[in-house]
């Protein structure tokens, strides 16, 4: 069977709601082997159930294909071994940290999560950690072996060109919106403030307090707060500069004073020093914008709309240079979709931006307008409306990145699936009888 490639991700969803279900008595068994690594039946539902989810066919060889998908996903497991490709703790705590966050954020807190599923942050964070060390490890060999892999226009047209007539996309109305973001940054007043309540802290520390329960009661960080301010080892270089500095700077057991980053201001405590790692826990306090701040940074954008107006600067430039929404500033402030397209299916809008360019002419720019964002906080932006695309069937001329992504996504494909029909005699493959019909092994 050759390989279509089918998207798996280990999502932090899926992971908590299997962990959910281990509450319950599940009958579970292995249902293939890839040299030291299992494939159990679990994981192919739970695959399958995403896979329809995602409002998939339910085409007959599906289970098949994603069974061949997980296989695919323990060979290049194996061949990150041999190829000594790893993923440091580091990078995967980091990856967990921001996941978290993001749930954190949708059920309203850690304690909404923890509630949610009966089991502390801690355990959560301990039974899904080698899933996503698995997923980086799977990324990281998918793009050695594709990344360097491009597409020519002639391959974008035949690849157009083989789309059977009734099989194009209909795409709804399309829209090329920008926005310049500006975040209020918190004054020396606030800042202080932080400083101020952090030394107490600090002195607090010395005088005989827990680090782990202050930690727990003031850190801000919601991916270290629940364990004590504690983020493991870490290597040069993975962490902001100024925390390395002061963290290595330190003998172990020894406590910084406030350090000021990207983040905030941190109390650092270096914990042990192994070769070119590092472990330390931390106290992560944010400093909160005034009005002042707030009305700095209406002011900033309203100037930088009179310059875009004057033809002084381009909205694209002014975006990249000053636009604090790291999503959007590289593209000149433009939105984009999953193709890299500059323009975006207005139902996928948000809906305060929907309802503003309902009022709006192409071309014209907003003034500044203050916003609610994911993580509760407040900010500005103003927003340009350059064009908008009747509904239409996918074509050449208006289409040509979201083809040419397809059709990139469809050489790489082939590349996987070459591999794995090479790979796959040179391990040993074993597959539950149940799943004969799929023809795995060699």
């Amino acid at each position: 069977m050759r390989l279509r490639f089918i998207a798996i991700s280990i999502t932090i969803l899926s992971s908590i709601t299997s962990i959910a279900q281990n509450n319950e008595v599940v009958i579970d068994k292995i249902i293939a082997k890839v040299d030291d690594y299992i494939i159990l039946k679990s994981e192919l539902e739970r695959s399958y159930l995403d896979f329809l989810s995602r409002g998939e066919m339910r085409g007959s060889n599906a289970k098949c294909e994603i069974l061949q998908q997980l296989v695919v996903n323990k060979m290049l497991m194996a061949q990150s071994e041999i190829d000594s490709i790893f993923v440091d703790d580091g990078e995967v705590n980091q990856n967990l940290d921001r996941r978290m966050s993001v749930m954190a954020q949708q059920f309203g807190g850690e304690a909404e999560i923890e509630r949610a599923y009966g089991k502390s942050i801690e355990q959560i964070r301990s039974e899904i950690f080698d899933n996503i060390k698995e997923q980086l490890t799977i990324q990281r060999m998918q793009s050695e072996l594709t990344s360097s892999m491009k597409i020519t226009p002639s391959e974008v047209k035949k690849f157009f060109r083989n789309i059977p007539q009734d099989s194009l996309p209909y795409f709804s109305t399309e829209v090329s919106i920008a926005q310049i973001v500006k975040e209020p940054e918190p004054g020396k007043i606030q800042k202080d403030k932080v400083r101020n309540l952090l030394t107490d802290i600090r002195n607090r520390i010395e005088r005989g307090e827990s680090f782990e329960a202050l930690a727990k009661q003031y850190s801000q960080d919601p991916g270290s707060a629940a364990r004590g301010g504690q983020l493991g080892f870490y290597g040069r270089g993975e962490l902001a500069p100024e925390y390395e500095a002061a963290a290595l700077s330190m003998t172990p057991g020894g406590i910084s004073k406030p350090v000021e980053t990207q983040f905030g201001f941190h109390l650092i405590q270096l914990q042990e020093k192994r070769g070119n790692t590092y472990k330390t826990r931390h106290i992560l306090i944010s400093p909160q914008p005034n009005q002042a701040d707030y009305q700095q940074a209406e002011n900033f954008l309203d100037s930088m709309r009179n310059l875009i107006l004057n033809d002084s600067i381009t909205f694209q430039a002014a975006a990249k240079e000053h636009s604090d929404d790291q999503l959007t500033s590289s593209a000149g402030g433009f939105f984009q979709d999953e193709s890299g397209a500059l323009r975006i299916p207005a139902e996928t809008l948000d809906p305060n931006i929907f309802f503003t360019i309902d009022t709006m002419k192409i071309g014209n720019i907003t003034k500044p307008i203050r916003f609610q964002k994911e993580d509760g906080s407040y900010a500005y932006r103003m927003i340009y409306y350059k064009n908008k695309v009747a509904p239409h069937q996918a074509n050449l001329d208006d289409d040509y990145q979201k083809i040419a992504t397809a059709a990139l996504a469809q050489k790489k494909n082939g590349r996987i699936s070459r591999w794995f029909d090479k790979a796959r005699s040179n391990v040993f493959i074993e597959v539950d009888p149940e799943y004969n019909n799929c023809n795995l092994t060699n």
